[in-house]
């Protein structure tokens, strides 16, 4: 799959995620290939800004236990992967959809990839181009869900089941990582 599929994954349904569901990646190969390297940006940036920029980034943001609370982010953030796919396989199947648990894992994989990357405007001193970067990052995880759900359910672009469901794991979604967010903001 070369970058321009990738690029277009958030944008359309065709293309991109018919490739990536004829590749039949099995579960244990999407975490330790994709989710285990992409988790790790994230605790490994926010230490990097906690150590580095200190009270100068958020205030009360250098005095924390940044080697505690990125162990505890990195782990939550492999066992949410977990969750959300069986969550996707579930809801999907709630709504008299259909979608195998690879592919249900596949999308768990894939959704969280921008907000991954977001974690890279840490290296930008700057709280403002962090939460910029988190929300663009938000909503393009948004759109992969629903494309994601829309090509590998096989529906139409107009189809309310899909966009019911998709309304259902982004809120899950949201939630799960308001819950990682709260989680460092509290230790």
């Amino acid at each position: 799959m070369n970058v321009s599929s990738m690029l277009k994954l958030p944008f359309s349904s065709n293309g991109g995620w018919s490739e990536l569901e004829r590749r039949q990646l099995s579960i244990p190969m999407l975490a330790w290939f994709v989710v285990v390297p992409m988790s790790l940006l994230p605790p490994v940036l926010l230490y990097y800004a906690g150590t580095h920029y200190g009270d100068d980034f958020i205030a009360g943001f250098g005095g924390k236990e940044w080697r505690f609370i990125t162990t505890i982010l990195f782990l939550a953030e492999l066992l949410t992967f977990f969750v959300m796919g069986w969550l996707i396989h579930s809801v999907v199947e709630g709504h008299k959809l259909e979608i195998s648990y690879n592919n249900a894992y596949l999308l768990a994989a894939i959704a969280p990839l921008p907000l991954w990357l977001s974690s890279l405007a840490l290296l930008v001193p700057a709280v403002i181009v962090s939460v910029i970067t988190v929300l663009a990052a938000m909503a393009l995880s948004c759109t992969l869900v629903y494309q994601g759900l829309r090509s590998l359910c096989h529906r139409s672009p107009d189809d309310v089941i899909t966009m019911s469901a998709t309304y259902t794991v982004m809120a899950a979604s949201l939630l799960a990582w308001g819950v990682l967010m709260a989680m460092v903001w509290a230790f």
